[in-house]
């Protein structure tokens, strides 16, 4: 089934090299996948980002995590982390509040309306990927995850 995607984007002539096709294969995976997540996510008023923040939050439990903590793990990157939480607190998701520590740092919560949310969509999220990877076989899968990682390796940190 090679060459499945030139077909896909009516792209008439051949590709530069395997590298770009790999990519653009990506791309257009990528795309395919997170449309999926969205019509999941949408109804519940939320990004993949936001998504995101609300699963790394619930990760952190009572500690919470900074700014720059949520950051340091999304998933994709997001230069205004501030604004992303300050949408989520608007929402009654996320609250936020200064360290008795040190002032200066303000840590972000999951609130339990984020909780319940994330709750509500564990089981269809586990269906939607449990839908999508059908196709490959486990030994696959483990094979692709080894791929993007050492792909990922070889790209320059931002």
């Amino acid at each position: 089934m090679p060459g499945k995607l030139k077909e896909e984007i009516h792209q008439q002539k051949p590709f530069v090299s395997a590298a770009e096709e790999a990519y653009l294969n990506l791309v257009r995976t990528a795309d395919a996948l997170t449309r999926d997540l969205d019509r999941i996510l949408q109804p519940h008023g939320l990004t993949s980002t936001q998504y995101n923040v609300l699963r790394i939050l619930r990760g952190a439990g009572e500690a919470g995590a900074t700014c720059s903590g949520v950051s340091d793990r999304l998933l994709a990157y997001d230069p205004d982390v501030t604004r992303l939480l300050d949408r989520l607190e608007k929402a009654a998701l996320v609250r936020r509040e200064r360290s008795t520590k040190d002032r200066r740092v303000v840590m972000a919560f999951i609130t339990d309306v984020g909780l319940q949310i994330l709750t509500k969509l564990d089981q269809p999220l586990e269906a939607l990927l449990e839908r999508q990877f059908r196709p490959l076989k486990k030994e696959r899968i483990a094979q692709l995850i080894e791929d993007l990682e050492q792909l990922r390796s070889g790209v320059e940190p931002s």
